[in-house]
C-alpha cells in the first residue's frame, strides 16, 4: 500500500495544504499522530475540507493537545506524556499520508525529535519547502536531517512563486526529485485546490523509487 510521511522545513508553509491535495488525488486516508492547538481548525479538519474527504478517511489524531505551541511544550502544559514509541500508522486499504507538525526536528518529547519516529517507520518521505529566500538552507539542512537517520526521501515539493534557480539548486546539491511546485491560491478553494494540484503534480511524480 502507497504511504508517504509529508514533512516540512518549517512551520507555517503550508504541508497541511499540500497534504489534503494529495490525499485527495490518491484517492487516500490522511492522518496527523500529533495535533497541537486545538481553539482554531485542526490541520485534520483542514484536511478534510480542503480535500473534501468523507469522515471515514481522516484518521483519529494519536494526541491531541490544546496549546499551539511545540508538541513537547503542549503536551506538559495539558499534563500529558507523549510515548513516542507507541506512534504507529494505522492500517488502511487506501493509500495513505501522515503529516509531521512543523518541521523535521519538532521535539515531541525532551529526548525525542519527530524525525527520530520516521526513522523507525522507514516510510518514504516528501519534504515541503516554501520557495522563498533562505530556502535553499533550510531545505538542504533537511535532506542532510533525513538522510543522517536513513529516512527514505521521496522528493521534494515547493510551495510558493515560481523561483527556478532556486528549485534547481536545491534538486541539484540535495540530489533528490523534485515533484513540482503548488503555486499560491487566492482563494484557496477545494476545487481549485485540487485542479492546480492535478496540473502541478501528475500521480506519476508519486509513483517510483525513493532516494
Amino acid at each position: 500500500m502507497t504511504r508517504f510521511v509529508v514533512t516540512g522545513t518549517d512551520t507555517g508553509i503550508g504541508k497541511t495544504v499540500f497534504s489534503a491535495a494529495l490525499t485527495a488525488a490518491l484517492g487516500g486516508s490522511y492522518w496527523k499522530p500529533v495535533q497541537s492547538g486545538l481553539k482554531e481548525e485542526t490541520d485534520s479538519q483542514t484536511v478534510s475540507r480542503l480535500g473534501c474527504l468523507p469522515p471515514e478517511r481522516i484518521l483519529p489524531e494519536a494526541y491531541r493537545l490544546r496549546t499551539p505551541a511545540s508538541p513537547h511544550l503542549s503536551a506538559r502544559l495539558d499534563n500529558v506524556e507523549i510515548a513516542p514509541e507507541t506512534l504507529t500508522p494505522p492500517l488502511t486499504d487506501t493509500p495513505l499520508v501522515i503529516e509531521g507538525a512543523g518541521g523535521l526536528l519538532v521535539p515531541l518529547t525532551e529526548n525525542h525529535v519527530f524525525a527520530d519516529v520516521f526513522a523507525r517507520w522507514r516510510i518514504p518521505a516528501i519534504l515541503c519547502a516554501r520557495t522563498g529566500l533562505g530556502t535553499i538552507n533550510h531545505t538542504l539542512l533537511s535532506l542532510e536531517a533525513l538522510r543522517n537517520r536513513s529516512i527514505p526521501i521521496f522528493g521534494v515539493a515547493f510551495i510558493g512563486e515560481e523561483e527556478a534557480e532556486t528549485q534547481r539548486i536545491i534538486g541539484a546539491m540535495g540530489q533528490v526529485r523534485v515533484l513540482g511546485r503548488l503555486p499560491p491560491l487566492d482563494p484557496l478553494t477545494p476545487a481549485r485546490l485540487q485542479h492546480t494540484f492535478r496540473d502541478h503534480f501528475p500521480l506519476s511524480s508519486f509513483q517510483g523509487r525513493t532516494a
